[in-house]
């Protein structure tokens, strides 16, 4: 078994019109031993950013904490937020930099950047940047996902649609992998107020599964990212 195999996860981005919307289950594991059924990959870096990461988690939350150090500099010398572009390359930096001994994890980005037009990427734990402009995708379901992603995804969508795509999306995926699961975690991040439009999957069988929203929700703050329930 891989070591990004190790702990399992899921996680998805997708763009819709002037917003989008990052994804990812609940599950910690070791290998096929659940451990956490509330475990929060998903992270808020601005109101306009947030990050994703799959793979180890003890490798994602020590990267994380180095992200926000790094951003909270940032802050402090430019005295404003970073944009996702340009945390991007932050992040795809510190990932390079550690080329030798990387940090075993997978990222995903999204952001609202110039115009409020959204960002998203993923890369490898080299930090090689993988861009698009309809979803991305990283973890152990990430085949599914794809698969998922592909029959689903239409421009443009609203953040309503863009609510129920992904969390459809991100339910059937996670249905054909073992190492993930266990609902997810889904925030939909729209041009007018960047906030929280709802979410949390419910726990069942397949077939009585389903996405539930839950509006006027909050991101989870900076530096509760992992191990904290959101």
């Amino acid at each position: 078994m891989s070591i990004f195999e190790y702990n399992g996860s899921a996680v998805v981005a997708m763009v819709g019109k002037n917003c989008f919307a990052i994804a990812s289950d609940r599950r910690l594991g070791v290998q096929l031993q659940t451990i956490a059924t509330d475990f929060q990959r998903i992270s808020r870096i601005h109101d306009k950013l947030f990050i994703a990461l799959s793979g180890l988690a003890t490798d994602a939350q020590t990267l994380y904490q180095r992200l926000v150090f790094r951003h909270k500099l940032y802050q402090l010398r430019e005295e404003r937020d970073m944009k996702p572009e340009t945390f991007a390359s932050l992040v795809s930096a510190l990932l390079y930099e550690k080329r030798f001994g990387p940090y075993f994890c997978q990222p995903v980005i999204a952001g609202l950047g110039d115009d409020d037009q959204p960002f998203i990427c993923t890369m490898d734990c080299l930090g090689a940047k993988e861009l698009a402009k309809d979803f991305v995708v990283s973890g152990t379901a990430s085949e599914s996902l794809y698969g998922a992603c592909e029959s689903m995804f239409k421009p443009d969508m609203e953040p309503e649609e863009l609510f129920e795509t992904i969390s459809q999306a991100l339910l059937s995926s996670v249905d054909r992998d073992c190492l993930s699961g266990w609902g997810g975690h889904v925030y939909v991040v729209v041009e007018e107020k960047a906030a929280l439009l709802g979410l949390h999957l419910c726990k069942g069988s397949s077939r009585n599964r389903s996405a539930k929203r839950q509006n006027g929700g909050a991101p989870p703050p900076l530096g509760r990212g992992f191990g904290a329930q959101g």
